[in-house]
């Protein structure tokens, strides 16, 4: 039997991160280095090495950007408290939040100013579930699990759901299911805020595994939904493995595998993807199939100040 590969599409850059990587590419064309990101700009150390190359510095907080320099804000979100705090400072301040985890940010500071307590299913330490309960400290409570569902306290009031955006839905609908179950009926929003990269990259990766005894993951392990993606390939039947696409591939890995699957999350850029067929090809599997679930065509604006 031949060994092959079955190459996810969709795969790699979302809209989101492709407006936050080109919105620091076009500051450090018009404006020259160093441009200050405010964390890492999307969850790809391949990415942030190289632009960091370029001039981009990526720093932990607002405070670490001298005054009155540029300051990027990461695709992930930040809470109000941050942009208080580089307008205080006088920066100059430049928004690579992704619309759809805006869109979380409004529904959030919706609800809870109409008396709810907003319930925000997603990873306590990711960075953005801590920008989304920035937005209203007192009101919202991270419910990272079923487990954590049966435990909270709504004290009588009514509760709404928002949800981190680079989860699995299938995570997601249990945890909500142990929230109706106690609480029910639910505030939620009319559009799953699982965002439609995500979705389509776990659904391509349910494909791969209906053929693929392994599948491959390219990303960074700070990357919550390329995380998600070898979960998915684990539930759906398949072994699966996280890799960063530049190092050489483990034989042992491959072992006892005629197909193999291969995707990358929202922040990997395709050159990792290629560069891993290649190496794979060199292996022995010189097979290759894309196998496609959905056509992506969403494009976000880039903001006013890469113009300007």
């Amino acid at each position: 039997m031949s060994r092959r590969v079955l190459l996810a599409a969709p795969r790699s850059f979302c809209a989101g991160v492709d407006r936050a990587i080109e919105i620091v590419e076009r500051l450090l064309e018009s404006n020259g280095p160093p441009v200050y990101v405010r964390h890492q700009i999307v969850h790809n150390e391949h990415v942030v090495r190289r632009l960091e190359a370029l001039g981009a510095v990526f720093v932990d907080s607002e405070d670490d950007v001298p005054t009155g320099a540029i300051c990027v804000l990461s695709a992930h979100g930040v809470a109000p408290a941050v942009r208080e705090n580089c307008e205080r400072r006088g920066l100059q301040v430049v928004d690579a939040v992704c619309p759809l985890v805006s869109k979380v940010h409004a529904e959030a500071r919706r609800y809870a100013d109409s008396g709810h307590l907003v319930a925000l299913i997603g990873h306590a330490e990711h960075v953005e579930v801590i920008g989304t309960k920035g937005e209203r400290p007192d009101s919202i409570v991270v419910v990272e699990s079923p487990e954590a569902a049966e435990q909270l306290d709504t004290n009588g009031r009514p509760l709404a759901v928002v949800t981190q955006t680079t989860l699995s839905l299938d995570d997601v609908a249990s945890t909500v299911a142990s929230l109706e179950r106690r609480f029910g009926g639910l505030r939620r929003p009319a559009a799953d805020d699982i965002c439609y990269a995500t979705q389509n990259r776990q659904d391509a990766v349910k494909a791969l595994a209906a053929e693929a005894t392994l599948i491959l993951v390219i990303g960074s392990p700070t990357s919550s939904n390329a995380e998600r993606l070898v979960e998915v390939a684990r539930l759906a039947g398949a072994e699966a493995a996280l890799i960063d696409g530049e190092s050489p591939l483990d034989p042992a890995l491959l072992e006892g595998h005629d197909v193999v699957g291969l995707t990358a999350g929202a922040s990997t850029p395709e050159e990792l993807v290629q560069g891993t067929v290649t190496q794979l090809a060199a292996r022995g599997y010189d097979g290759l199939e894309e196998i496609t679930v959905a056509r992506e065509d969403v494009h976000f604006r880039l903001p006013r100040e890469v113009y300007s």
